[in-house]
């Protein structure tokens, strides 16, 4: 078991709200597996072991968390598009190199100030984040030292940054809107304020991209020309064959054993 499963398994109280955990749990199995996907094919051996062990440490949150409402393997294998609770930004491909670093800048921001937040409250999911914001602050040092690197260098490089980044810009606004036992108004009493975290996220990798050389997007992140349902169980058409893919071999030799 990690340091991050022991401590999460003595969180205080009662246990978490069923779906916050599952939300937290999805967002990372489903980029562990994305992440994963490099795997025989990072541009060099040593991001090639970066990416792997950043993965690891995702599928080490996500089997903690799944764990704490449920069986693991059930919720991870057995469940139905439409019953998972990851954003939408987690689940998109990894396209190109480029294209992986910006979605991992944008989600381990994220995720580095939603554990550090929660880390400070006295609430379920106390012990896991204090322990996982450890993990995250190097994914999102790791995401953001490449993206200067791939930002302010060639011409190429810097092309197909600043294309991520359009292409990604419109998943951003959904980590930030209200869901019940996680984010929501600063008044209704929840353990995140959403607003809050959103303008820290905002300032954070504004300040990554304009130290790239990289223009911040103009589009919206949030309202009808977004996407974002993935809370609410409507994902991306590539998660369909994504899920496809993962669940394939457990559900083929059900009970399967090495």
């Amino acid at each position: 078991m990690t340091a991050t499963a022991e401590g999460a398994r003595r969180a205080p109280g009662e246990g978490p709200p069923r779906d916050a955990a599952l939300a937290l749990g999805d967002d990372a199995l489903v980029l562990s597996h994305r992440l994963g996907e490099w795997a025989g094919r990072a541009p060099v051996l040593e991001e090639e072991v970066a990416l792997a062990n950043i993965a690891l440490d995702l599928l080490g949150q996500a089997r903690v968390l799944l764990s704490l409402v449920g069986d693991e393997d059930e919720l991870a294998y057995l469940r139905e598009e439409r019953a998972f609770r990851n954003l939408q930004l987690v689940e998109q491909p990894n396209g190109d190199f480029a294209h992986t670093i910006v979605r991992q800048l944008f989600f381990s921001t994220y995720q580095h100030l939603l554990y550090a937040r929660l880390a400070a409250v006295d609430g379920p999911f106390t012990a896991l984040a204090a322990k996982a914001v450890k993990e995250v602050a190097y994914h999102r040092d790791h995401a953001e030292q490449w993206t200067l690197r791939l930002g302010d260098g060639t011409d190429e490089s810097r092309r197909r940054t600043q294309r991520a980044c359009e292409g990604l810009w419109r998943f951003t606004g959904e980590p930030f809107r209200p869901f019940p036992g996680l984010m929501g108004p600063a008044a209704a009493g929840t353990a995140v304020d959403g607003a809050a975290l959103e303008a820290d996220w905002l300032a954070s990798v504004t300040d990554v991209m304009t130290r790239a050389t990289l223009a911040v997007p103009e589009g919206p992140r949030s309202g009808g020309w977004t996407a974002g349902a993935g809370r609410q169980g409507i994902h991306t058409e590539p998660f369909g064959r994504m899920i496809a893919e993962m669940q394939h071999l457990h559900r083929s030799h059900p009970g399967a054993s090495w």
